[in-house]
């Protein structure tokens, strides 16, 4: 399962890195950058960072453990600003998120960014200078390919009048479809679709479906969460995270799952 984001090819199963140096982070730097080099080993090629995460230590350690990168994409987030643990707030003014961008550049230790993706609009700045700014790296060769996180299909629409958007990072799993529109919308203009979180957090872990499914596939609640989103759309291309090697595993083993029409309408109908 392969897809392509403008000219880069990517397996369609990637690696969310936040956990690494985030919320329930690897016990230690040693044990981070083993789970992110083993990512690579079981053939994931697109990692997801942000400069948010770890206020920049997620793109150190993702260019500590994987620099030079080869064939993996390193996707990475600017446009939002974590000034403590429990505070997430977006600052798109253009002249931040250049200074960002600039920043990602030296921490990944790259001359230009596969993917930069705008984290969040930030609703006190119009929407085109944010996107201006996104476009002006693009135009100067520091970025290849710009994406949206959290948006509507209305400001997607009105994103594309200003730059070519490759990709989509919103919020989708099985047991939270609040986004279905963007899902929508991406599928039929072939824009990569990105859900975080797409494992639910594990609430739906003990669902009677989840737990007959698995019972015939032989796979666990999460592997059939991403089976699901993996044959939702062929531009959904989930992102687990974990800092562990065991759920790594785990995860990455869930592009094998085959499952059936009949289950696939059932966890289709399957709502929490």
């Amino acid at each position: 399962m392969r897809l392509k984001i403008g000219d880069l090819d990517i397996h369609r199963l990637g690696f969310g890195a936040m956990r690494l140096t985030g919320y329930r982070p690897a016990a230690d730097r040693a044990d981070a950058i083993r789970v992110a080099r083993r990512a690579v080993e079981l053939g994931v090629d697109f990692i997801d960072t942000a400069d948010a995460y770890g206020i920049g230590a997620n793109e150190e350690l993702l260019a500590e453990a994987l620099h030079p990168y080869g064939d993996v994409v390193i996707a990475t987030k600017i446009g939002h600003t974590r000034p403590s643990p429990r505070e997430w707030i977006p600052l798109g003014r253009p002249e931040y998120l250049r200074q960002a961008a600039e920043l990602s550049l030296r921490r990944l230790r790259v001359e230009r960014i596969d993917l930069l993706q705008l984290h969040r609009v930030d609703p006190a700045v119009p929407l085109a200078d944010q996107l201006g700014a996104l476009a002006q790296l693009v135009a100067e060769g520091k970025v290849r390919y710009v994406g949206l996180s959290e948006v509507t299909v209305d400001e997607l629409r009105e994103a594309r009048r200003h730059v070519e958007v490759v990709s989509v990072q919103n919020r989708y799993n099985l047991t939270d479809r609040g986004h279905e529109p963007v899902l929508e919308y991406c599928t039929t203009e072939g824009i990569a679709f990105i859900p975080w979180v797409p494992i639910a957090l594990g609430e739906h872990a003990g669902s009677r479906v989840l737990a007959e499914i698995a019972a015939e596939t032989g796979a666990t609640a999460a592997q059939l969460s991403l089976a699901w989103l993996l044959h939702r759309s062929p531009v959904v291309v989930p992102i687990p995270g974990t800092s562990s090697e065991a759920h790594l595993a785990e995860n990455v083993a869930a592009a094998d799952v085959r499952l059936t029409a009949d289950q696939t309408t059932r966890l289709e109908a399957y709502n929490g």
